[in-house]
């Protein structure tokens, strides 16, 4: 938190935006919800985005990265729904822990391939 309060001294810093609308630009179906690990799931999971982090994390990072390319200083993890109440409407309730982690493996993914990429140090803030 150090780093960002002194960088808003110096400028304006960019968050992401909207993460689900990105994600209907790829015109996922049922299938890519559910990838193998929930493809019997007793329910339809269309519309859970945060699932996606399991079933199609090449879409996520690639999300965020759009989002690094285009300036964001900040990037969210896509969990906009990874808790209990949200998770009810699929019945996966005990998924929010791992839907958690695997959002920031994701986001933490797509940064490191983003410094790599432009040459920049993963530990330096930018």
């Amino acid at each position: 938190m150090h780093r960002i309060e002194e960088l808003l001294q110096e400028r304006i810093l960019v968050i992401d935006g909207a993460m689900g609308t990105m994600i209907q630009r790829y015109g996922l179906e049922e299938k890519d919800y559910r990838g193998e690990p929930f493809s019997n799931w007793h329910k339809d999971v269309k519309g859970n985005n945060d699932l996606l982090c399991i079933t199609r994390p090449d879409v996520i990072e690639a999300i965020h990265t759009q989002y690094l390319e285009a300036g964001a200083d900040i990037i969210e993890t896509n969990t906009f729904s990874a808790q209990r109440i949200s998770m009810a409407d699929y019945d996966m309730q005990d998924w929010c822990y791992t839907l958690n982690v695997e959002a920031a493996r994701c986001a933490r993914r797509a940064v490191l391939a983003y410094c790599q990429k432009h040459d920049i140090s993963p530990t330096r803030s930018f």
